[in-house]
């Protein structure tokens, strides 16, 4: 505040009286009573000397009119200013009385809030302490009952197929491939406008897992060649704008999805072929449950944050110690003529490769801005939701089961 402005005496003649220090100190004496001044005056121009004003106690020194007491007592300033003037009207939350013709000087009283509650200098206030929030559970972030039932349902049939009769199985693998490509070319066409002819997919990804257990990798090779030919002349039946991307995506799809199916059938091929689809069924779940289990309980370091946030690097090692475990139990005591240490390679080979074909599919989601592919799977998602970690794992076990123990 600008201490010039205490003191101004008005002009000569003026009717509002004029400043001096009383016994509470400087107040106002005449008609404008109970006010300090507050802000600087303005157009002055015969004020011929100036003074600071006492500090204004906040509590009256002695009894007497309460009027006055309180109007001394009170501090003006810019904080509250409803302004009166001589005609009666009021501008503002204080009042203001110009009596002087040229407004030499100018009287505020504040509103009625006491002084007590307008500290001129406030002190800051701790804050007030916050009762400690408790510490949350961490979120299994699916449905854990639903995806223990349908893990459960979809278990049982495999096991039922696979050690029955190996065609059973083999139609299994083909209408998992069927809705995977179904799941996969909708999601493309819905987010990105990506048409990959779905029949031409369909048919030849159902012949592709067939052919891979007739006739090998040589019959797998052969009918992936004339998927990829069906999917180019299929499309050539629509106008030509999107051809490239179109054909692209669905020779990736033909790829990804039947292709890789194949190795499973593949494997069902030989003499100890369920023991061998069992192992590596077994293995890829393990992986999955060691990597969950582990990251959700200790999990702290991120893995790949920008592909998968939830992945973290305690879960890769829990997904690696529970597949070698199992990989050496089964190669011991499962897979004829396997060692453990060769279960130990396969556990570890095991993970690495399901857990990039897991983030591998949840960079096409992200890239694609989902969560999940679809929805038939209650808990779990789509079908491509259960075999991403599965369909690029499934040429490494039949390669390395290959290698260890021959193609039996």
């Amino acid at each position: 505040m600008n201490d010039s402005s205490w003191g101004a005496p008005p002009r000569a003649g003026s009717q509002a009286g004029y400043w001096g220090p009383n016994d509470h100190g400087a107040v106002p004496h005449g008609p404008v009573q109970g006010a300090a001044p507050a802000g600087p005056a303005y157009d002055a121009p015969e004020a011929q000397q100036t003074r600071p004003m006492p500090i204004v106690p906040d509590v009256p020194a002695h009894g007497g009119n309460q009027d006055d007491d309180r109007g001394a007592a009170r501090l003006g300033g810019p904080l509250f200013r409803d302004e009166t003037f001589r005609d009666g009207t009021s501008h503002g939350g204080t009042f203001r009385n110009e009596t002087s013709p040229a407004g030499a000087f100018r009287a505020e009283t504040p509103s009625a809030q006491p002084p007590a509650a307008v500290p001129q200098n406030p002190e800051p206030m701790p804050d007030a302490p916050q009762p400690a929030s408790a510490p949350q559970k961490k979120s299994a972030g699916r449905d854990l009952t639903a995806a223990i039932g349908v893990g459960v349902g979809l278990g049982a049939v495999i096991i039922a197929s696979l050690f029955v009769v190996k065609a059973v199985f083999v139609g299994v693998i083909a209408v998992a491939v069927v809705v995977g490509l179904w799941e996969l070319t909708s999601r493309l066409q819905e987010r990105k406008g990506i048409k990959a002819p779905l029949v031409p997919l369909a048919v030849g990804g159902a012949a592709m897992v067939v052919a891979g257990y007739v006739r090998g990798a040589e019959g797998a090779w052969v009918a992936m060649a004339l998927t990829a030919l069906a999917v180019l002349v299929w499309r050539m039946t629509e106008p030509p704008e999107g051809y490239l991307k179109d054909v692209t995506a669905g020779v990736f799809a033909a790829f990804y999805v039947p292709f890789l199916a194949t190795f499973v059938a593949m494997m069902l091929t030989a003499d100890d072929g369920a023991l061998r689809v069992m192992t590596f069924l077994l293995l890829t779940v393990v992986s999955d449950t060691g990597a969950y289990a582990v990251g959700w309980r200790f999990g702290k370091h991120k893995l790949a944050p920008r592909i998968s946030p939830g992945k973290t690097r305690e879960g890769l090692l829990g997904a690696v110690s529970f597949a070698m475990v199992v990989g050496a139990l089964c190669m011991e005591f499962v897979i004829e003529d396997g060692t453990w240490w060769q279960g130990l390679l396969l556990g570890l080979a095991v993970a690495a490769s399901a857990t990039l074909g897991d983030l591998g599919e949840s960079m096409i989601k992200r890239d694609l801005g989902i969560k999940d592919m679809g929805t038939l799977l209650p808990g779990h998602g789509g079908i491509m939701d259960r075999l991403d970690s599965l369909l690029p794992t499934a040429p490494v076990v039949w390669l390395l089961l290959v290698l260890f123990v021959g193609s039996g």
